[in-house]
């Protein structure tokens, strides 16, 4: 059974990066990447369907230590084309044992090891990182719509888009309103007959600049990597500003997103109801679309739009409650993702069973009662590897920690008075797949390393600055693990 200090899991974004920081801040540490799949990429490399594209800026969703010289808003193969150039560039690409889908890990005190199971290998470790994300790869969100299997069309749903689909010269309609309707609608309406994006309830949408013509200029005057620091600085600071900005006055934050809908959208198309949400902006995640390519279809008269709920499937399209019909040939069911923790791993501690969903998030990366194991989540408010970039640089940190003091341990302890806070999961939107998925994902607490805020700046200071040693985070020696266990199981 191999060993390694550390195992990390998923080959995406979160996992290469995380090699990166363990190669760089922890050099010492040995380490290998499960993959499941058999390529790197994780999300960039799963997701195939048409116009799949990044909707944050790419100097921020990039590495921060491998510059990104493309377009602000890139699309999903130059994304998977920089994540493995960036494995490759450091090597990391050779730590990579692909076709590794992890079902258990198992801790021992006695050890102070994870045991880690896959399809069919076993490999021990001293610490587990999950780099997983918090996506099911394996189904999206399915809808079960009455008289679906009577359509005599192609139903498909974007996680599994079909490589020989063919959708030129057809009837599309796209049901759903978040960030994947808002990409397939313009990349498709140009081949297809008409497309139709079919909402239950709308979503704040905002147009962006698909080139960055700050980056464009900064590239043209300084080196690569200083240049990449600045704009990435540059982009940090107004995202942050912006978001709260938008939290801070809702009121007049919906006025400009309405405003500036309104000012896109032909005459045909009214912004209320069609693109006027009834929360607030940021209860869910903002739709960016680049280049305003979403309102120049609706403009263009390819594309519509349908404020409507669904009665039932019919033979040749959908029946709708308002009573009018849809004729469709293709229907793309962008319903949403299904969210889980951990990539899905059976966790167990000397032999109990985790529950996941019971566990609080210490710094948003680590669980309650959980040895040596922590879980890579991003932002919702800002690009996702702002903040797993961070954690990775913490885990780091504390690894080092670990070596410096002799300690082989480290476990947050949350108090146990705690436990009465009303449950938060630790993705905190009003969103229908995070809703769905609060009694399935990890807890936040009501304040200090249990709350999970979404504030890069803060986040910054508590991670590469703040002091290991909080008194939350318990360290011991395996020896003092182990006989603490041994006097437990026998009474004493």
């Amino acid at each position: 059974m191999e060993h390694f200090d550390v195992l990390i899991v998923g080959a995406g974004l979160s996992g290469v990066g995380a090699a990166y920081r363990l190669q760089t801040q922890s050099p010492d540490r040995s380490y290998a990447i499960l993959e499941s799949r058999d390529a790197i990429g994780g999300t960039w490399d799963l997701f195939r369907y048409p116009g799949i594209r990044s909707d944050s800026d790419m100097f921020t969703l990039g590495f921060p230590f491998h510059s990104w010289d493309g377009k602000a808003i890139a699309d999903g193969h130059d994304i998977r084309k920089y994540v493995n150039e960036t494995a490759s560039a450091y090597g990391i690409d050779k730590h990579i044992r692909f076709g590794q889908r992890v079902l258990r890990a198992s801790w021992s005190s006695e050890t102070a090891q994870w045991t880690v199971e896959t399809d069919d290998s076993s490999y021990t470790c001293s610490f587990l990182y999950s780099c997983t994300g918090y996506y099911d790869y394996e189904e999206g969100y399915v809808v079960d719509f009455p008289g679906q299997a009577e359509f005599q069309g192609d139903v498909v749903h974007p996680q599994h888009w079909p490589a020989d689909l063919d959708y030129a010269g057809k009837r599309v309609v796209i049901i759903g309103s978040g960030a994947t309707a808002v990409t397939l609608v313009p990349a498709m309406a140009d081949t297809a007959a008409h497309v139709t994006m079919l909402q239950r309830t709308p979503s704040y949408v905002a147009s962006r600049p698909a080139s960055d013509a700050f980056a464009n200029r900064v590239r043209g005057l300084l080196p690569d990597k200083l240049a990449h620091r600045v704009v990435r600085t540059k982009n940090i600071a107004m995202s942050t500003l912006t978001y709260n900005a938008l939290r801070k006055f809702p009121a007049h934050a919906a006025w400009l997103l309405n405003s500036m809908a309104a000012k896109q959208l032909p005459e045909s198309i009214p912004v209320d109801p069609h693109f006027t949400p009834r929360y607030k902006p940021w209860d869910q995640r903002l739709c960016l679309v680049p280049d305003s390519d979403l309102f120049r279809a609706l403009r263009k008269g390819t594309a519509s739009v349908v404020t409507d709920e669904i009665e039932r499937f019919t033979p040749t399209g959908l029946l709708l409650k308002s009573g009018a019909e849809l004729e469709a040939d293709v229907v793309v069911t962008a319903t949403g993702l299904k969210m889980v923790a951990l990539g899905k791993i059976e966790l167990t501690v000397d032999g109990r069973p985790v529950p996941v969903s019971e566990t609080f998030v210490y710094k948003g990366l680590m669980l309650s009662g959980v040895p040596n194991l922590a879980w890579c989540v991003g932002y919702t408010n800002n690009s996702w590897t702002l903040r797993s970039d961070l954690s990775s640089q913490f885990v780091a940190r504390l690894l080092n920690h670990l070596r410096e003091t002799g300690t082989d341990i480290c476990l947050p302890e949350i108090d146990p008075t705690e436990y009465d806070a009303p449950r938060r999961p630790v993705v905190d939107l009003s969103s229908g797949y995070i809703q769905r998925a609060a009694g399935i994902l990890p807890r936040q607490g009501p304040n200090g390393p249990w709350r999970l805020r979404q504030n890069y700046p803060r986040d910054l200071l508590m991670f590469r600055f703040g002091s290991i040693e909080d008194g939350v985070l318990k360290f011991t020696r395996r020896e003092q693990a182990a006989a603490g266990r041994r006097t437990a199981h026998s009474g004493g």
